[in-house]
């Protein structure tokens, strides 16, 4: 999570709304799909997608224990990968984010999933902070467990995270430190959660660690308590007016694209030239992070996930405006080639900045993803509902 730092630059344009139109179409042929079963569709895809990143994040829970019971390079390696794996699943849920649905609401848990950028020093030792952050305060936290460090998650300050995925991130490989140009992530040993090893308190790390792996699970299980058939959420959403859950799946996914994706997660990055702003600085993980916002987007838009291929707004679209639907498609299409161009890992993509050669493609993806934020709001004309991005 990190909030919109770029509200003129990045806003989607409101545009005005006739009640009818020529372009309107009434369906009455039953061959046509309706806004009813794609909403249907987009419930079971929501459902099915945070199921698959709970499946994801029980294997990276129980690597992450194999560490902290058995550390060793194996073990390290494997909470790594476990980690990685995690985040291709979760990745594509941010896809519901911005929706007006329970990842954002109140209590929802999105702040406890993925907030980032966080400050490494709130959590454990830094570069020039060896007695820094939680794990090496024993007088003020002389017990690590979930209810504290869930209290303490942005106590103080929007950097102050001590939970999610990106705090295990840290913990699994923490800070990288070196060049872009060196193309390596974060060089923690695992030797930091060995009795005697490179670090003081590596007990407390493992438990810290380990507790991390516990709440993420919690926090998806909220997800998938309120997405469920009869389940909170759900029970709303169905019931909501067709045109608003519409409005509602097709806002989510045009802020993703325009405000958050292309403005927070890549430009403010490149701008800044600085790898702290990455999505996922400490494992050089960012790149994935990219494609998979976009994959969950494409995703939602085509009405497919896993073995999910159903009723979609790209359909409801071409039935509504064929024109619209083409410009739609196609520019789905080039957001998905451009971002694809960026470099990888992500800090080699930004070092030298917009008028670089890896900056340049960068900045076509930028670009790429306003206009399918722009397209997205026209869909949304097509099918008769303002769509409307912050």
């Amino acid at each position: 999570m990190k909030k919109l730092l770029l509200p003129i630059l990045f806003a989607i344009a409101i545009l005005n709304f006739v009640a009818c139109s020529s372009d309107d179409v009434t369906i009455t042929d039953s061959s046509l799909i309706t806004k009813e079963q794609v909403i249907a569709n987009y419930s079971a895809i929501v459902l099915s997608n945070y199921q698959a990143a709970y499946n994801d994040a029980v294997l990276l829970q129980s690597a992450i224990q194999e560490l902290a019971v058995n550390p060793s390079q194996l073990s390290h390696n494997a909470a790594k990968q476990a980690w990685r794996n995690s985040r291709e699943s979760y990745g594509t849920t941010e896809a519901f984010r911005f929706s007006s649905g329970p990842i954002d609401d109140n209590d929802g848990p999105e702040g406890l999933l993925n907030a980032w950028p966080l400050d490494e020093n709130y959590i454990d030792y830094v570069e020039g902070g060896i007695n820094a952050g939680i794990i090496n305060d024993l007088v003020n936290y002389p017990s690590i467990n979930k209810e504290l460090l869930e209290s303490l998650n942005e106590l103080g300050g929007e950097a102050n995270i001590s939970i999610g995925y990106h705090a295990i991130e840290f913990l699994l490989w923490g800070q990288d430190n070196t060049s872009p140009l060196d193309n390596q992530a974060g060089l923690r040993p695992f030797t930091d959660f060995v009795d005697g090893g490179t670090a003081e308190n590596q007990d407390r790390r493992s438990q810290y660690v380990v507790v991390c792996a516990e709440l993420l699970l919690d926090h998806l299980q909220l997800m998938i308590n309120e997405w469920s058939i009869g389940g909170p959420y759900y029970n709303v959403f169905i019931a909501l007016d067709e045109d608003e859950a519409i409005k509602n799946i097709l806002t989510g996914i045009a802020t993703l694209s325009k405000s958050e994706l292309a403005g927070e997660r890549i430009f403010v990055a490149l701008s800044n030239q600085d790898q702290e702003d990455e999505h996922s600085c400490f494992s050089d993980n960012t790149h994935r992070d990219a494609r998979l916002n976009l994959k969950g987007i494409y995703n939602v838009y085509n009405g497919t996930f896993g073995t999910i291929s159903g009723a979609s707004l790209k359909v409801l679209v071409d039935q509504s405006n064929a024109a619209t639907g083409t410009n739609v498609t196609n520019q789905l299409n080039a957001a998905v080639t451009d971002v694809e161009a960026t470099a990888i890992p992500f800090d080699i993509a930004i070092t030298g900045g917009v008028n670089s050669t890896e900056g340049i493609k960068v900045l076509q993806a930028v670009n790429s993803l306003q206009d399918l934020g722009d397209q997205f709001v026209l869909a949304g004309t097509a099918l008769g509902v303002i769509v409307i991005s912050e």
